[in-house]
């Protein structure tokens, strides 16, 4: 009992390697070593809806491979985690696919909680967005997904996001996408940024277009119909590129996923010693060169 209820104490100190007496980053006992750093690459699916488990992502960033999950039965879809990146504590928020009600709920309890303890969070960002449907709606899902993004928002602490698969719609804002003003961003170049899916979209505008062809007492040509589908598909595809839209300056780099633990790490030392800085503002005024 007593080793059970010491467990999580290691997540909960202040932040600072130095503060805490801890080693350098990426030293000798820190994360899963060469293997769990290989195999980061293998991880992510090319097929965005095929279901995947972000706690194999976070357990290979993580020192240790030592994770504090949240709720863990509650919300399941958004994992919740606290743990450390080369001695840095940290909050890790990724997603299992949409964002349901439960999941929102907790993500906010769980950003609200990192606020009070002080602690980065890190947003792996892997969603499709926020459920949508009847049932979905008349559960709040407008009002519990807005209470995460205010969130997101208002929290204290530095935020920084990985986009490693998708990042659609508004589960971008929801998880901290660049608009929201992360202090770093990467992508993996498995990543995925859109307002929506190339099929959902392509979808959708089959719809509306077969419903005014109706209007008109008119029947849709399947291969022209099918054609205008492949054409919106591939256009989302080749602008949802993690490169193409790196190249809009939508992120701060596209990383190799071996080096998202080292790039973290530094991130986290960059932002701790800037927190120790004090700035002193220009006092010379505009000179002419």
């Amino acid at each position: 009992v007593v080793a059970s209820l010491r467990a999580p104490t290691p997540a909960l100190p202040q932040r600072g390697r130095e503060k805490e007496g801890l080693p350098p980053p990426l030293g000798e006992g820190w994360g899963g070593g060469a293997s769990a750093r290989e195999e980061l690459l293998g991880l992510m699916p090319s097929n965005l809806r095929e279901p995947m488990d972000m706690r194999e992502v976070m357990l290979r960033l993580a020192d240790d491979a030592d994770l504090l999950e949240f709720k863990s039965l509650y919300g399941p879809a958004t994992v919740c985690a606290q743990g450390r990146i080369a001695g840095h504590a940290v909050g890790f928020i990724s997603n299992n696919g949409p964002i349901d009600v439960p999941g929102a709920n907790k993500a906010t309890h769980f950003i609200q909680w990192m606020c009070q303890l002080g602690h980065p969070i890190v947003y792996l960002q892997n969603t499709t967005g926020y459920m949508v449907g009847k049932e979905s709606e008349q559960d709040g899902m407008i009002k519990h997904g807005s209470k995460m993004i205010q969130a997101v928002t208002n929290a204290t602490v530095p935020q920084l996001t990985i986009q490693c698969g998708a990042s659609f719609g508004a589960g971008n804002y929801g998880m901290c996408g660049r608009g929201y003003a992360p202090r770093f961003l990467f992508s993996w170049p498995s990543a995925k940024t859109a307002v929506m899916g190339g099929e959902q979209a392509a979808r959708t505008m089959q719809i509306v277009s077969e419903a005014a062809l109706a209007r008109k007492g008119l029947q849709p040509d399947a291969a022209q119909s099918q054609a205008q589908f492949d054409k919106i598909v591939a256009l989302f595809e080749a602008q949802a590129d993690a490169f193409y839209t790196s190249g809009l300056l939508l992120d701060d780099g596209v990383i190799d996923p071996r080096d998202t633990r080292a790039v973290l790490a530094f991130c986290l030392d960059t932002i701790a010693e800037a927190e120790e800085k004090t700035l002193r503002p220009v006092q010379f005024g505009v000179a002419r060169m």
